[in-house]
């Protein structure tokens, strides 16, 4: 068995977390491996996730505008071609093209990728399984980012036919021609919104009593409203509990409201969350703790129980999502480098990728009421926007949460076509510590989207004004 030592850092993990992590530990000097269990750089948010969906979302969103949308400009189409088959082409196309660029980074600073299933034998080695042969990789520390994968219900497992996960459901060879969603978080309600685009009749069904329940009330029941007029349904406050598969479909057997009713459908996406993969890396055996959700445990430096190991993105508490990974990667590189670094968790956006969009940073009305925080809220209308209405995107609003003494930037929430670009103004405020004032003072380029941010921050300080006065 072959030993590699004098890494100072090993990485467990390609995705977004474990790269960004490395190629900043690269650059900053430090010698650093990566360890991936197959060839596919990137992790589930490239290979299988964030990208090839955004993908699927963008070409379906634009063949559905181009063919509803545009009847009252004065252009009309003559109709479309839709191609499933040429789709998942390009689609792999663009995850290859990034997977390239991932592995060019990591060859340009040095990084050393090894291929194998990765598993702890101690507080600083790590043995490697490959084909043929196991290695002992060395480092002074150990960086865990193996990520997620998604959870099974137990009475439906996943059979890659008509019981599909979220990979499942991006490669479907043609449109079904119904499809049942379980689960109305961000995976099913976008790629529910894909396959509806194309056709399919799509059924969202969610235990909660509201889709989105990440967000505030007040978008989930705006989401919903423009949801359901691009035909998707929902069945809400409804609990699955049976189900039986076929060659001709699937039939589940769902309580809602103290009544029982079966739904049938062609094809069904199981969309109810996921779960840490860290099953295989001997953690019980390395002495490294779980919490009582089954995440490891770490502390405010990313830590776990064994300190010369850490652990980041969907293996710990927190939301599973690619962005906060990257900057936890980042983050504890520049402290193995003895640099001074820090995270700032509530300046995280969230975002799903329907059309219209939703997303969200900050507090929300509901914790800063929790912890009695005094609050202004200001909101304004795209509908009221000149490059939304040019743009035939009326649809949505941003909200932003105002600190009633400080007059700081509390949080921002909004629906509307291009969100997911705008809350990231409500990031920044967050970050920099920015005051309400700040936003509603910022010369936006006429006529943008921005503007409504601008309006929403003016109309919170008219809010504060007229309390005051």
């Amino acid at each position: 068995m072959a030993t590699k030592s004098g890494y100072d850092l090993v990485v467990i993990g390609a995705g977004p977390g474990g790269y960004t992590a490395a190629l900043r530990a690269a650059e900053l000097g430090l010698r650093t491996a990566i360890v991936e269990r197959c060839s596919q750089l990137g992790g589930t948010c490239l290979r299988i996730g964030c990208i090839p969906s955004k993908a699927l979302l963008s070409w379906t969103e634009a063949y559905v505008f181009a063919r509803d949308r545009l009847r009252g400009s004065g252009i009309a189409s003559k109709g479309f071609e839709v191609d499933p088959t040429g789709m998942h082409a390009r689609k792999e196309a663009i995850v290859e093209k990034l997977a390239g660029g991932i592995a060019f980074l990591l060859r340009q600073r040095g990084v050393e990728v090894v291929e194998g299933v990765a598993r702890i034998t101690g507080p600083q080695t790590v043995a490697v399984r490959q084909a043929d042969r196991e290695e002992i990789l060395q480092g002074r520390a150990i960086l865990l980012a193996s990520g997620s994968e998604p959870v099974e219900l137990p009475f439906l497992p996943f059979d890659r036919h008509r019981v599909v996960d979220s990979t499942g459901a991006l490669s479907f060879p043609e449109a079904p021609r119904s499809l049942l969603v379980i689960g109305a978080g961000a995976v099913g309600l976008e790629l529910g919104s894909v396959w509806s685009r194309l056709g399919t009749e799509v059924l969202v069904v969610e235990l909660l009593p509201r889709i989105a329940a990440g967000f505030s009330p007040m978008v989930s029941k705006a989401l919903q409203h423009e949801l359901e007029k691009q035909k998707i349904r929902f069945l809400l406050g409804a609990r699955v509990t049976r189900a039986e598969v076929d060659e001709g479909g699937v039939a589940l057997r769902v309580e809602s409201g103290g009544a029982e009713q079966t739904l049938v459908a062609e094809r069904v996406l199981v969309a109810v969350g996921r779960r840490p993969c860290h099953t295989d890396l001997g953690l019980a055996e390395a002495g490294i703790g779980l919490t009582p959700s089954g995440r490891v445990a770490v502390n405010r430096l990313w830590q776990t129980s064994v300190p010369s190991i850490y652990a980041i993105g969907d293996l710990i508490e927190g939301p599973m999502l690619a962005h906060r990974a990257q900057a936890e990667g980042r983050v504890v590189a520049e402290l193995l480098a003895g640099m001074a670094s820090r995270m700032h968790y509530l300046g995280i956006p969230n975002v799903i990728y329907t059309e219209p969009e939703a997303a969200s940073v900050g507090f929300s009305e509901e914790e800063l009421r929790a912890a009695d925080r005094p609050y202004r809220r200001g909101t304004a209308y795209f509908g009221a926007n000149g490059r939304a209405l040019a743009a035939e995107a009326p649809e949505g609003f941003v909200t932003v949460l105002m600190e009633e003494r400080s007059g700081k930037f509390a949080g921002m929430e909004i629906v509307g076509s291009r969100a997911s670009e705008l809350i990231g103004i409500g990031a920044l405020a967050l970050e920099t510590g920015a005051s309400v004032e700040c936003l509603a003072r910022m010369i936006q380029p006429h006529p943008t989207f921005q503007e409504t941010v601008k309006e929403a921050a003016l109309a919170a300080l008219r809010v504060r004004r007229s309390k005051s006065s």
